[in-house]
């Protein structure tokens, strides 16, 4: 579990390939001092990703939009895509919806074929739980015996694309923090256990502690030197869960 401090474009490539790649970049959509775009790190992450590994990136659709040729040039094919809806969001105009969800793209190498992408499909909980139950009806005449149910199990279904968690609010770190659980589901997708992390805007650490909950290995890239000691306490204050944790 490491956290590097600087320009993520000097310092994360040479520290590939990667399973995964995990990108928050500054939207560009503000107006705030740090809402800059960062350009030139997409065909570096290329560079420095296997090619059974994939890349996550959480961004507005507005910033998408006016990016996507970027990730073609940089030689990444769209894969799938995820919507995180959370409880409250944020609104800059008052004639407009209160945003309250951020679209997370998974982008493959495009010489890759997708069958060729480590992607271990999520289920959920609720849906292995989900039964079935059939109700045998006694006869109408003669001697009545008691109805009964049978029970079969439902079996796991797929998780959705929209998921539901609540955001950092109130007690984030980092003013763009993402929720632990949702990265957890990400690195579980697209990463293999014991595999290669790589948070290229690692912010308050959080992947890094979804990294260690979930027993891969991580290497994260903050350029605010303060944030980074922030994101390095919070990595080291995680129990490790798992008997195969790495360091």
């Amino acid at each position: 579990m490491t956290i590097l401090t600087g320009d993520c474009r000097d310092l994360m490539p040479m520290h590939g390939p990667f399973d995964l790649i995990l990108a928050d970049p500054p939207y560009g959509d503000t107006s705030l001092a740090w809402d800059r775009r960062v350009d030139g790190w997409l065909p570096l992450a290329r560079a420095a990703l296997k090619p059974s590994g994939s890349l996550w990136v959480f961004r507005s659709l507005r910033s998408f939009m006016t990016t996507s040729r970027a990730f073609a040039d940089a030689g990444f094919a769209y894969a799938q895509e995820i919507v995180w809806e959370k409880q409250n969001g944020s609104s800059f105009h008052a004639d407009r919806f209160k945003r309250v969800h951020e679209f997370v793209v998974q982008f493959r190498r495009a010489d890759v074929p997708w069958s060729a992408v480590y992607n271990d499909v999520q289920t959920t909980l609720d849906a292995v739980a989900r039964t079935v139950r059939r109700k045998k009806r006694p006869p109408h005449t003669g001697h009545i015996d008691a109805g009964h149910y049978v029970s079969e199990h439902g079996g796991p279904r797929l998780m959705r694309s929209v998921i539901f968690l609540r955001n950092a609010y109130g007690r984030a770190i980092h003013p763009t923090e993402k929720p632990v659980f949702l990265l957890e589901i990400l690195i579980r997708t697209s990463c293999p256990p014991g595999g290669l992390v790589g948070d290229w805007f690692a912010g308050s650490g959080a992947a890094g502690e979804a990294c260690k909950l979930t027993d891969r290995r991580y290497i994260g890239c903050e350029i605010d030197p303060k944030m980074a000691e922030c994101a390095r306490a919070r990595i080291a204050s995680v129990l490790p869960f798992t008997e195969g944790t790495r360091p």
